[in-house]
């Protein structure tokens, strides 16, 4: 898909005037640092595949509104020059991908339904298997009984190694400061729901 938004570069630099540690990471592959560009994946991937699942894409739209806006973001490196922005950007640059995916998809008469993310099978034995799915259904389950801006966050949250916060609010349309305080009451929200499912075991162990 076409790019959509405007590149890095065009975003006010971050207060302080101070590189970020993405901002680091960012400067490392626009010098060809393919290792500094699959961490920036890694850690950010989270957060747009929950930008593209708000629109009510199926997991393969989503998938592919985040590769587009990964595409994107690599065909930018060359002339980014505020490189703290790029997450932000990012959100942008997936918002709109998804939103004209979720406008064919209507067309076409497809909306997602699923909602639980892909997890990779580390291929443990049978009833190892059995039991880790049995937790996570307990586990989505529970979730899917806490508010939506709950369940959004979390699914952020629980998913990337480092949150940037600045990120996740312009994603879910939070003030900054609040996201650390809701993130910790719909934690205590969820773990208070799970020992109270007599399914639930938090070591995995029947």
């Amino acid at each position: 898909m076409a790019e959509t938004a405007a590149r890095p570069h065009d975003h006010p630099p971050n207060q302080r005037g101070q590189p970020t540690q993405l901002g680091a990471l960012v400067d490392r592959a626009r010098s060809g640092d393919q290792q500094a560009f699959g961490r920036i994946v890694r850690e950010l991937t989270p957060l747009l595949w929950q930008v593209a699942r708000r629109q009510g894409l199926s997991s393969d739209d989503a998938a592919d509104a985040v590769q587009a806006a990964w595409l994107a973001l690599h065909r930018s490196l060359p002339t980014i020059r505020d490189p703290a922005a790029t997450a932000g950007w990012l959100v942008t640059v997936t918002q709109r991908e998804a939103s004209g995916l979720r406008k064919s998809a209507e067309r076409a008469g497809r909306v997602g339904t699923d909602d639980l993310p892909d997890v990779a099978d580390p291929s443990p034995g049978p009833p190892q298997r059995l039991l880790d799915e049995e937790q996570r259904r307990c586990l989505w389950e529970n979730l899917r009984k806490l508010s939506p801006r709950c369940r959004e966050l979390l699914r952020i949250v629980a998913f990337a190694e480092r949150p940037d916060y600045a990120s996740v609010a312009q994603a879910l349309g939070m003030a900054r400061g609040s996201i650390g305080p809701t993130r910790g009451r719909c934690l205590a929200k969820l773990r208070a729901s799970l020992i109270d499912d007599p399914r639930w075991s938090p070591d995995g162990k029947p």
